[in-house]
């Protein structure tokens, strides 16, 4: 199976990306817990900011790193498509994101309904200081982003996160003899 392809699966190359070809290790880790693609975490899971690290073999090659939710905020109207929750750039290759200046400060995901789409892009910038932080965090576009800047999409990755009693499923109304 090709790195991209749970990206296809979740829609994410599509409502986010457009297809790609990985070329850059992108290792996310929150709390010590590996982040595979299309993993579950709760909201209580990703409070603060992940471990993530970067591949490559040149520290003088810079990147830029972006958690957007295409879901907000909800997945059935999702109107505020994509919210930024971090933005990290000039960070080095075969480094981490703690070596790049954050641009937008991490905000972490707490869906209200619905199961969300977290998703990482990794870009590779031109040179340091090249890229510059949105004025908001919702409607942001990783595709017009990375025109804008002429940056390369190198990685990316997801998980699905859904509020902490959510199941899911269906949603009954009280006094319904459905859910009993």
């Amino acid at each position: 199976m090709s790195a991209a392809e749970p990206l296809v699966v979740a829609h994410v190359i599509q409502d986010v990306l457009d297809p790609f070809t990985s070329t850059v290790p992108l290792r996310i880790a929150y709390n010590n817990r590996l982040v595979l693609a299309g993993a579950e975490l709760r909201p209580s899971a990703v409070v603060s900011k992940p471990r993530v690290d970067i591949g490559g073999n040149d520290m003088r090659v810079l990147y830029t790193l972006i958690l957007v939710d295409p879901d907000a905020p909800s997945p059935s109207h999702p109107s505020l498509r994509e919210y930024l929750h971090w933005m990290v750039a000039d960070i080095p290759g075969t480094t981490g994101v703690n070596f790049g200046q954050e641009l937008v400060v991490y905000e972490r995901p707490e869906p209200r309904s619905g199961i969300h789409r977290m998703v990482f892009v990794l870009l590779q910038q031109l040179g340091r200081g090249t890229v510059f932080a949105p004025d908001m965090r919702q409607n942001f576009s990783c595709r017009n982003f990375a025109r804008q800047y002429h940056l390369n999409i190198v990685a990316a990755s997801y998980f699905n996160c859904q509020r902490e009693g959510g199941s899911g499923g269906r949603r009954f109304r009280p006094g319904s003899s459905e859910g009993e």
